[in-house]
């Protein structure tokens, strides 16, 4: 007879198993079947160009967010970060795969680019080894892999990674776009996620309601030929981590 839910981590692990085995995309469990899925680099998919997302270009040109220490959650092939770091930030950028991280840092010898790729799940990493506070938390199609009891290791690690002030960037799918569209109590004892968990705007803005919105929008079309990524299909979000206020004095 086991008696073992002490802790919310135990509470959470619980809630894992309650998803079959090959539905896992967010441990580090999950590093095999994302290896098969970057083992065809030729495959139309995509997030396999080697593009910044739109979005995150335009945060920077904009002046929504300045050079400082990244972070990048479910890097993949490294498109964001290479770009972060040619913009000059100091990169941090995690993944699950080891396909991923080879062919992300294939593409950073070949721009000569400097990150520092970290094999693993984020939630799991020795916080001496993601060594924030951040200035930005990037992520680009991560958090709509995870199911819905991980949200909250989600807002944890935004909570201690986080410079006050820092920037937070998301792109997830969008409900009517792509993903799935089941509530969350109907994904348990179910064979997976769908492929993806779609995201209304309120949605999000409840979930990241301890952050302040900067913007939400859908991501706009880019064409073939365009230097950035693009797909209309997905939510774009950048969010601020304000600064404590001051107690008054005295």
């Amino acid at each position: 007879m086991d008696r073992n839910i002490r802790t919310v981590d135990d509470v959470l692990k619980l809630l894992d198993g309650l998803f079959a085995p090959g539905a896992d995309r967010w441990t580090a469990d999950a590093g095999d079947w994302w290896d098969g899925f970057y083992a065809d680099r030729s495959k139309p998919v995509p997030f396999f160009v080697a593009k910044p997302d739109a979005s995150l270009a335009s945060y920077v040109e904009r002046g929504l967010v300045q050079p400082g220490r990244a972070l990048e959650l479910g890097c993949g092939p490294g498109r964001n970060a290479l770009h972060l770091a040619a913009l000059g930030f100091a990169v941090d950028a995690v993944d699950v795969s080891p396909a991923a991280l080879a062919w992300a840092r294939e593409r950073a010898r070949a721009a000569g680019a400097e990150v520092r790729f970290h094999l693993g799940d984020a939630f799991a990493l020795d916080p001496a080894v993601l060594d924030g506070p951040y200035d930005l938390v990037y992520d680009s199609g991560c958090f709509h892999h995870l199911p819905p009891h991980r949200r909250v290791s989600y807002l944890a690690l935004l909570e201690r990674a986080l410079a006050p002030g820092g920037h937070f960037g998301l792109t997830c799918f969008a409900a009517g776009g792509m993903g799935s569209e089941l509530p969350d109590a109907d994904l348990y004892g179910g064979s997976g996620l769908q492929g993806g968990l779609a995201y209304t705007a309120e949605s999000l803005r409840w979930i990241f309601s301890d952050l302040t919105e900067v913007e939400l929008c859908r991501m706009r079309d880019e064409p073939p030929e365009s230097a950035y990524f693009g797909e209309p299909f997905l939510w774009t979000g950048l969010f601020r981590k304000d600064a404590a206020a001051e107690a008054p004095a005295p």
